[in-house]
């Protein structure tokens, strides 16, 4: 395989190995889209959906190099992220002496400029939606039974089993209201299966990513927070990233017809506690 392949599928596994799916944010905006800081160009393809998911607040990246040009260098101990880029191979042919161009995918490493010292800056542009609560939303969220802290701050959004919180991006990051709270849901129904509520594999015992409970997991918070969208009538809003998303974990799991069943009736059970209709008991048997 291709070096910079190579490279690039390790980074996706990595992140989703760490609970980030890097194409499935919707919050951020065109204005927070990552960019050079030198020529000040927005990155291009999949470099911009790994690079939004380092989740820096600011939206410059730079090469060493670069850094180095502006006076500044990369902070010790930090490490980089990789960028690929197109280039062209010039090759003749031997039978007929033609120069055939063929494409060769590369990749070189960059920095954010918050992993810098003595880089200024601009000030990230910012555009800041407005944000109106949905009532029924706000109901789900108020009314769950020992519900985990939800932080807000920061440029992902995540359930820590650790310290059992929840963290999301600022409110008004989101595209939309329905967007917030699609996220919000998903990552609660995690929170369920901390071992203080429905002790669910894939939460409470070793996370290994594509093993049978992480696939589930994911399918649970997914189809959970389709359920709570639609008891909060928002469904229609959300619907097609949550189909997507659902997808893709199905086509890890196409040959596993009972474990997308058993999901679905777990992700049932998380929306049920949520909504505090639950029975109680514990999701290890």
């Amino acid at each position: 395989m291709n070096r910079a392949y190579q490279v690039i599928t390790d980074r996706v596994i990595a992140l989703l190995e760490s609970g980030t799916v890097p194409w499935h944010r919707p919050w951020g905006g065109a204005e927070r889209r990552p960019r050079n800081l030198a020529s000040d160009r927005p990155y291009r393809g999949i470099n911009v959906f790994l690079l939004a998911a380092a989740s820096y607040e600011a939206p410059y990246w730079l090469t060493f190099k670069q850094a180095r040009d502006r006076g500044g260098s990369v902070k010790k101990g930090e490490h980089g992220f990789p960028c690929i880029f197109w280039n062209w191979i010039e090759r003749t042919d031997a039978d007929t002496g033609e120069v055939e161009k063929r494409p060769f995918l590369k990749y070189y490493t960059v920095f954010n400029v918050e992993q810098c010292a003595d880089v200024p800056y601009p000030s990230a542009p910012t555009r800041e939606n407005s944000f109106s609560p949905i009532e029924a939303c706000e109901r789900i969220v108020s009314g769950m039974p020992q519900a985990p802290p939800v932080r807000h701050g920061g440029a992902r959004a995540y359930y820590d089993p650790s310290t059992d919180e929840v963290g999301m991006p600022p409110r008004e990051r989101f595209d939309g209201p329905e967007a917030y709270y699609g996220v919000l849901f998903h990552e609660l129904v995690h929170s369920t299966g901390h071992e203080s509520r429905l002790d669910r594999p894939g939460i409470t015992g070793p996370i290994v990513f594509g093993s049978r409970d992480y696939s589930r997991e994911e399918l649970v918070a997914e189809m959970g927070a389709t359920f709570l969208c639609g008891d909060a009538g928002i469904d229609n809003a959300v619907i097609d990233n949550s189909a997507s998303y659902i997808a893709s974990w199905l086509r890890r799991l196409r040959n596993d017809t009972k474990l997308v069943v058993q999901a679905a009736g777990r992700s049932q059970r998380a929306a049920d506690y949520i909504l505090d209709r639950a029975k109680g008991g514990s999701e290890k048997t």
